[in-house]
């Protein structure tokens, strides 16, 4: 079981660090020999790079707006858009600048690629603020940082085991 931990997010606009600062806590301790551990930022189309390596499981790290309590941590099963099912205009909508990639589009393109892996997790938190441009989390959302790095754990050790069963 190959397993990409990918954080994303952009550390100008608040909260939307918080995949930035988890896959950090991730990347400056040892991890499992199964487990990469990527920070790509706002750079979506390293994401799809990373994953032509070839694993068979992606945690992504990023805010989700689920209307929560801010600060709270959740994990997602990703169900990814298969852009071959897409009319022309929706696909070119959606794809025609990877600048803009977010993770969903990534994941999207790194399915019509053949690249994405079948199991596509997040480890999400629930933002204050993730779109006005700051430096700086918010308290509640800094504080959800370990917890996160603590249910990415959790899910490589489910998903170890899943395999191993």
């Amino acid at each position: 079981m190959k397993i990409l931990v990918a954080g994303v997010g952009n550390v100008l606009r608040g909260d939307d660090a918080f995949g930035v600062e988890v896959a950090n806590c991730l990347l400056a301790r040892d991890n499992r020999p199964e487990v990469s551990v990527v920070e790509t930022g706002i750079a979506g189309i390293q994401l799809v790079q990373d994953l032509q390596e070839g694993f068979d499981a992606v945690i992504v790290i990023d805010t989700v707006d689920r209307g929560r309590e801010p600060g709270t941590v959740m994990t997602i099963d990703y169900d990814v858009i298969d852009v071959h099912e897409l009319d022309h205009n929706t696909k070119y909508d959606l794809l025609a600048d990877m600048h803009l990639a977010t993770p969903e589009r990534s994941l999207m393109v790194a399915r019509a690629l053949g690249v994405l892996p079948p199991i596509v997790r997040m480890v999400g938190v629930q933002p204050v603020d993730a779109d006005t441009m700051h430096l700086g989390m918010s308290d509640v959302v800094k504080q959800a940082v370990e917890t996160a790095v603590s249910e990415v754990d959790l899910c490589v050790a489910s998903l170890i085991a899943q395999a191993e069963s």
